[in-house]
């Protein structure tokens, strides 16, 4: 048999795939005939598939969260600014550089870029090429009007223009360029060599036309007119100098590799700090410059086995806790593929994000939005789930995130104020009022573990609250990810099953038009229905979406149920009670046919089929025994399919369902009979094991029946008549 089973896995790897060539290949086989020994065996491959299922989700998170894990080896030692040390006594294990803080690196960077004179280059070729060119149009005016040569200096007029040239022509005024902001003086690049020029001797093409105007005008005096009318003057000046962005890119980054990142030593031996001794700014500079240099020593000559097999550990330990939170308390998601997949993809997701962000000197860990992490959760199943799944993600990312500690307080504190605030999200502006509690949470925390650890406002750095805003932003694409994982996984949102609730609905509106007795008895049961969840607990939104589309399989025959019928014409009438039966039944399996055509979530098809769990079609049921005395009977030919309702939305609507139906046939439609009415339809309903499936409570069971009992007298309230 093994060697059989080996077979067929080479032919269909994919067993989940290949469920009804499986079941056909076995039935085809000798020896595996009996209906009883097949259903044994194919309910331990499915359980032993679902169990190579876990597995592989196992490995692969882990295996995709240690891609992400940082290689170098830990500092042992935990320390906060403010915080007193609660460690022992550290002696220097080795010699090590102090490095600077990141105000002081800032300082010494702004100084050294406050005089840095910037780069301009200039093109030399463009100042011969002017002064040729003015040189032949001044000897062509000499040729024309002689009495030019007269004037004193007039040939010096080359010697000048050459001059404005040699300081250098900028495009645009010298006040446009932001390089030049606070800088007197400029370094000017011609050929292989760099003078350094006043920033007051620059012209811009304007400036350097005025001065060389004025020059001619104060050389030429009254013949002034006749040269600048024979010489267009613009045509001789032209910019010459720009600003070279590689050379003086590259300058700064060689004037800046110059500054050193330490100050001062710490010799093997010395004393760094005392147990107890408080943390502040000196010495947390000095653990930290012992953290750097030791994870980088160590990562010089560690076990990288070792390391790996930490890793390993770490990682496995809490994706193994949140496989155990499921299979503990939420047993229904860690038995359920796609429920699964999803929790362990999110959280797989959220560390390489931060993972991502670590390895990015431009952004901050900060910015990636953690809290859609439990807001995502949140609203496909619950908040246990939700806040569990941030812990274990925020534990995993705290192991390699700067300021461990903080970074784990700031996310749970943030994401549990998300589940707090977005409990339900029906409108759009719960997001908002979420992702504004969310700011506010990483501000206020924040805040009061910079004054703890620096123990002023002045040393606070603002720049933090950005990246927290950034993150907040971030939850509104909550809205649109909602979407996404419905059609992918296969979800249902509370916002979905409100749309799906609108009476516009094409299949509610098709209802309401060909079994206008059936939509108004869905509206009735999915209003009572609703009452009753808001008391014992579970989601209205849920049975009512569930309630209204319940019977849409009457819109096939709906002449055949009696809310839809014209008093005095029954087309049950004519035909015997079995095929009566058969056609009442139908409306189950034909109401699954419509809501596959129209795309119904998978949880909304649940209800259709469930409404009436296994129980029978009594009135034609009895009607036939009561023809066919002592004949046999096959009781399925009057029975529904089934399944029975497997949770509270659905056990509430199959009661709710009968016991709204039950009432309308009542004579006497009184507190006394709906009370006897209500209380024998859920005894059936216990006594024939339909709730068997069901998390209903003899609790919830006492107040569904209060309820709809009240629900029902003010339904069916007789009012007083008025005297005429």
């Amino acid at each position: 048999m093994f060697n059989l089973i080996a077979a067929y896995f080479e032919d269909f790897t994919n067993f989940r795939l290949s469920k009804i060539k499986f079941n056909a290949y076995f039935l085809n086989c000798k020896g595996f005939q009996n209906p009883v020994f097949m259903k044994k065996l194919l309910t331990q491959l499915n359980h032993s598939y679902h169990l190579f299922y876990l597995i592989m989700v196992f490995v692969a998170g882990i295996g995709l969260i240690f891609l992400v894990f940082p290689g170098e080896s830990r500092f042992k030692y935990e320390f906060q600014k403010g915080s007193p040390w609660r460690h022992e006594t550290l002696i220097a294990p080795f010699n090590f550089a102090i490095l600077k803080t990141d105000a002081e690196i800032k300082a010494e960077t702004d100084s050294t870029l406050k005089t840095y004179l910037p780069y301009f280059t200039l093109d030399t070729t463009i100042e011969n090429s002017k002064v040729n060119e003015f040189i032949l149009a001044l000897s062509k005016l000499k040729e024309v009007n002689p009495a030019i040569n007269s004037i004193k200096n007039i040939h010096h007029l080359p010697d000048i223009l050459k001059n404005i040239f040699n300081t250098g022509i900028l495009p645009q005024p010298i006040t446009s360029y932001k390089e030049l902001e606070g800088k007197n003086a400029i370094m000017q690049i011609r050929g292989n060599k760099a003078d350094r020029i006043p920033v007051s001797r620059l012209h811009s093409i304007k400036a350097a036309y005025q001065e060389f105007n004025d020059t001619i005008r104060k050389i030429s005096g009254k013949i002034y007119p006749e040269i600048v009318q024979k010489i267009n003057l613009s045509d001789f000046i032209a910019e010459n100098l720009t600003y070279d962005e590689k050379i003086n890119r590259d300058e700064k980054k060689q004037l800046l590799d110059k500054l050193s990142a330490t100050k001062g030593m710490v010799q093997a031996g010395e004393r760094i700090i005392f147990q107890g001794d408080l943390v502040g700014q000196q010495k947390f500079m000095i653990l930290e410059s012992l953290k750097q240099a030791y994870e980088t020593k160590r990562g010089d000559n560690m076990e990288y086995f070792l390391v790996i097999s930490g890793r390993l550990v770490i990682i496995s330990a809490l994706i193994a806790l949140m496989f155990m939170y499921l299979l503990f308390y939420r047993r229904e998601l860690f038995d359920h593929k796609r429920n699964l997949s999803f929790i362990i993809m999110m959280i797989v997701l959220m560390i390489f994000l931060a993972g991502l962000s670590t390895k990015m000197k431009s952004i901050n860990i900060y910015v990636v939005p953690m809290a859609i992490l439990p807001i995502l959760i949140r609203i496909f199943f619950d908040s246990r789930t939700a806040i569990f799944s941030l812990m274990v993600t925020t534990l995993i990312i705290g192991y390699f995130a700067p300021n461990s500690y903080e970074y784990i307080i700031l996310q749970m504190i943030a994401g549990i104020i998300a589940v707090f605030t977005l409990n339900k999200l029906h409108k759009r502006s719960h997001l908002v009022l979420s992702a504004l509690a969310v700011f506010i949470a990483y501000s206020l925390i924040y805040t009061a573990m910079a004054m703890v650890q620096e123990g002023s406002i002045e040393s606070i750095d603002w720049k933090n609250l950005q990246w927290f805003g950034f993150s907040s932003l971030f939850i509104f694409i909550t809205y649109p990810l909602i979407y996404i994982f419905e059609k992918i996984f296969g979800f249902v949102s509370d916002v979905t099953l409100i749309e799906l609730s609108n009476t516009n609905q094409p299949l509610l509106r098709m209802l309401a038009e060909e079994a206008p007795g059936t939509f108004q008895h869905s509206l009735q049961v999915a209003n009572l229905a609703e009452a009753v969840i808001h008391k014992i607990g579970g989601n209205p939104f849920l049975v009512y979406a569930g309630a209204l589309y319940h019977d849409i399989g009457k819109t096939y025959k709906s002449e055949y149920f009696i809310e839809n019928q014209v008093a005095g014409m029954n087309p049950h009438d004519n035909l015997d009670y079995m095929k009566s039966a058969e056609i009442i039944i139908d409306h189950v399996s034909k109401g699954v046919l419509l809501a596959q055509k129209y795309k119904l979530p998978e949880v909304l098809i649940s209800f259709i089929t469930s409404h009436h769990g296994t129980t029978q079609s009594n009135y034609f049921y009895k009607k036939y025994l009561i023809e066919n005395p002592g004949k046999e009977l096959d009781t399925s030919s009057f029975s529904y399919p089934g399944p029975l309702p497997y949770n509270k939305e659905m056990a509430v609507l199959m009661l709710t369902d009968g016991i709204e139906a039950t009432a309308h046939s009542l004579k006497e439609k009184t507190a006394a009979s709906f009370s006897e009415m209500i209380e024998y339809l859920v005894e059936q309903k216990i006594k024939s094991k339909q709730l068997i499936d069901a998390d209903l409570t003899l609790r919830d069971l006492t107040i569904l029946k209060s309820t709809l009992l009240e629900k029902l007298v003010s339904i069916y309230h007789v009012r007083i008549e008025y005297p005429k």
